[in-house]
Formats: C-alpha cells, structure tokens, sequence
C-alpha cells in the first residue's frame, strides 16, 4: 500500500497559522524567482518573523533577515519550520527540528515522507503537515 500522509484539518492548520508569529523556511535563497523565495515575501508581508535557513548563505540577509546554517543555530523560538527541500531530505530536517523548541514542521506542497513522520511522532511531535503550500493555506485559510 502506498504511504498516504493525513494532514490535520483545514481548522487546525488555520489555527497554527493565526498562532504563529515566527517562520523558519528551510532551503530559503536569496534567488527571487524560487518558489521559497516568494512564499517568504508573502509571510513576511503578512507579519510573520522569516528565519531563512541556508547553510551557504549563512551569515548573509535574505529578505532583510539574516539567515543561519541550521534550525539549532536559531537564537529565538519557531513557531513553524517551513520546508523547502527534497521529499529525501524531510528526515534529516526532521532530526534537526527534534533539536529545536519548534512547534510545528511543515513541509512544502509536493513533499512528503514516511521516515520523517515516524521520526517526530515517535519523538512526541505530532504537529505536522505536509504537501501544502503555507502561503496558499495562509491566504485561504486566515486572509
């Protein structure tokens, strides 16, 4: 049987969403016409604290933010760690999040893993979506 993913409702995502104020978006680069990179303009426009995580670009600003290597480098805590990364690499980005006070891990429309899930709930964490856009659910869901 194939893996299936089954996100919380609509309702509690708009919840994490109206309760979040800081956003962590893994794979964030400075290039503008990236998906990540449009959909933090978005968050950013709409309030939200953008924490870009790039360890190439790490020390530099994106967005008017600077950017870290790695979720644990983060000096404040995320509400939400938004994912823009291969499906391959959601487990590695989960570890790195069960390092973290994050609240919620989110991967971005089209990604998704099995090994991930397992990971954080085994850890307890079950705050999780996956395969949605964070800026088309903020935009339907809170806007």
């Amino acid at each position: 049987m194939a893996y299936t993913f089954q996100n919380p409702s609509a309702e509690v995502i708009k919840s994490y969403l109206q309760a979040a104020k800081t956003i962590a978006i893994v794979g964030l680069s400075n290039r503008q016409e990236t998906a990540a990179y449009k959909v933090a303009q978005v968050l950013k426009d709409a309030g939200y604290v953008i924490i870009p995580i790039n360890p190439k670009l790490a020390g530099t600003e994106i967005l008017g933010e600077k950017a870290y290597a790695t979720l644990q480098d983060i000096p404040i805590h995320v509400d939400i760690v938004d994912i823009f990364r291969r499906s391959e690499f959601l487990p590695d980005v989960a570890r790195d999040f069960l390092e973290t006070d994050a609240d919620i891990y989110w991967a971005q429309l089209g990604l998704e893993n099995e090994e991930a899930e397992k990971i954080l709930r085994q850890a307890g964490r079950d705050k999780i979506v996956m395969n949605r856009c964070i800026k088309l659910d903020y935009q339907e869901l809170v806007n």
